[in-house]
Order: structure tokens, then sequence, then C-alpha cells
């Protein structure tokens, strides 16, 4: 199934950089960041191994010189792969600066600033050695790899799942313990609530919020995994006001990350095995599937006109009867090359 994922027709895909006109300082500084970031015009290779057997990449961002970066739940630590190159490093360590299972990865170089959510799985038979225990939003240094901030999730339910940059500057980071959006303003080291909405709250047994981007209109977007929920969240003078549920075109399948192209158009992953491009419109969001056949794909990042995915066979890390398998699975991030139009 993997081999056959190799080859992605440059024909078979649609893409999207329409930048909307400004509305306000936000807007404009997301429609800027968002469209699709980088501008390196080095030939993708169609995959990329990544290092190691328990890797189970949950995340995945870039840099604007073409550089990735590669979060890993099952074995912890961040892998880097350098601008044009095919083989993947591990950059930072594993529990490294207090960290644990890397979830959620962003590269915010306007601060040099790698940002990465932590988290315990050490319950789940996850067990990286740390210092620390609990839910952690860190921030590495770009350019050396060194930790610089760390922001531990306050109360009894918090998991610090994926992040997204302000145009101040501030970190939002989603809890999926509980139906909030949390904030990091530029220099602190605390969170704060900036949104907590009961509307926000999955269903019952059910995975709370995941993927996070702003949208070029300066709102806030953020969607649900099990039960594939889309929300936005107004944004008047920096704060949270109305949430709105949105409605998509088609059911979405165990939506994850959300990464912005400006117009107010996003790519959005489903767990399903879907790269998809969402378009909002209204109250509505139009949802086009441009790549399907993944298993469980994780994360999304745009490097001029290539799309990076990563999959995170996270069956691999949870389920017991498979877990001795890992070994024995490759893991990957595939290219997906993207027609600007």
């Amino acid at each position: 199934m993997i081999a056959r994922r190799n080859h992605v027709p440059m024909q078979s895909h649609k893409s999207f950089c329409r930048l909307g006109p400004p509305f306000g300082r936000w807007a404009a500084a997301v429609s800027i960041a968002g469209c699709l970031m980088g501008s390196s015009a080095f030939a993708a290779p169609a995959s990329i191994d990544l290092p190691g057997d328990r890797v189970f990449p949950e995340n995945i961002t870039s840099t604007r010189d073409g550089t990735l970066y590669v979060g890993s739940l099952g074995s912890g630590g961040i892998i880097r792969i350098k601008p044009g190159a095919a083989k993947a490093e591990l950059w930072i360590k594993p529990g490294a600066f207090g960290s644990r299972s890397i979830f959620g990865v962003l590269a915010d170089e306007r601060s040099n600033t790698l940002w990465a959510c932590s988290n315990d799985m050490s319950a789940l038979g996850v067990v990286i050695a740390s210092t620390e225990n609990g839910s952690v939003l860190k921030g590495f240094d770009l350019k050396t790899g060194q930790g610089k901030v760390s922001a531990k999730l306050s109360g009894d339910h918090t998991f610090c799942n994926d992040i997204a940059i302000g145009p101040d500057g501030s970190a939002f980071v989603t809890n999926t313990a509980a139906p909030e959006i949390l904030r990091l303003p530029p220099g602190k080291s605390q969170l704060e609530v900036w949104a907590n909405d009961p509307l926000l709250t999955p269903p019952a047994g059910g995975s709370g919020l995941d993927g996070i981007a702003f949208g070029s209109d300066g709102n806030v977007y953020v969607d649900t995994y099990t039960a594939g929920d889309l929300f936005r969240v107004d944004v008047v003078d920096g704060k949270a006001a109305k949430v709105t549920k949105l409605v998509p075109s088609r059911p979405l399948a165990l939506s994850d990350a959300i990464r912005p192209l400006g117009g107010n158009e996003f790519l959005i992953i489903e767990g399903a095995g879907r790269l998809d491009r969402m378009r909002i419109q209204g109250d509505g969001a139009v949802i086009e599937t441009l790549k399907d056949g993944y298993v469980v794909p994780t994360g999304v990042t745009v490097i001029g006109h290539t799309a990076w995915i990563s999959e995170g066979q996270l069956a691999y890390v949870f389920d017991p009867a498979k877990r001795d398998q890992s070994p024995n699975v490759p893991f990957r991030i595939y290219s997906v090359p993207l027609r600007i139009r």
C-alpha cells in the first residue's frame, strides 16, 4: 500500500493560492504568512523515510527555506530534513528540555521559534524518559534546537494538541481535554485561556479540539477529531468572540491538522486517509479531496508548490497487539505536488 503511493502525478491535483484583500492588521498578517509557506525550488522526493522504529509522526511543519520538522509521538524528539535533502535526521533528542511525546509542531520564523506540544503518554504505554510530566507547550530555538520556552497547561484536564501563531506573535494552542483554546503572549511563560465555549465540547466519548489555524479574515478555525466538527471563532480586537459551528459540504472523517493557504482556504487532514482543500463560504466549508489512500495521516505543511504529509499509523502506538510489530513498519512523510492557479 505504501509503495503504491510513491508516485503522485502532478495533473491529479488542483490548488490554490488566492490571497484575499486585507481585513485589518490581523487578516493582512495571516494572509501573508499563510500563502503557500516557503519558496524553495528544490525538487521534492516522493517520500522520505524517518529514522527509528517507533517514530509515529504526529505532525509536520516547515520554514521558508525548505527545511521540514517532524514531531515524534512514539519515541519523542523532533526530526529535521534539511532543504533539498532526501534523508531525515534526529535533531532534537527525546526528552530534551523536559519534552515527552511530541504532537503539534509549528515553525515561527519571526520569533525564531519551533513550537511543539509535549504530552506524557506513559499511561498508554508510550514511555519517554523526561524530567517533566503533564502537558506542556515547548519552544525551541529554530537555529540551534536549544529549549527556550516552557509553558505548562494548567488544570486537571489538559492535552496540548496543535498550534497556530497570531499576527501579534502569540502562540495559540488547542486543548483537546477541554473546550478551550489557550494563548501564550510573546515573551511570556504562562498560558492563558483565550476561548472557552460549550459549543466546542465534543460529543460524549469523543475527542476534543485538534487542528487550529488563522484565516485571512482574521478569525480562528478549529476542528475536532472523532466527530469531524469544524468551528470558527470570531476575533474582535484580538479577543475571542462568537463561536460558530460550520457546515461542511460533506462529512469529515477524523479531521486533524489545518494549515492556512490564504484567501480563507486551508489544507485539512482527515485521519481516515485524505488530504483536502477546504474553502470557507459564509458558515459553510467546501471540502475537496486532493489525495486519498494514506494510513492515518496526521499533519501537513506546504513548501512552495509541494505539500508534505506525515503519516502516523497510530494503531501501532495504542493497540498492544500491534505495538510489537512496529519495528517492521516503515515510517515516512510524503510529498504532494500542488498546482498553483
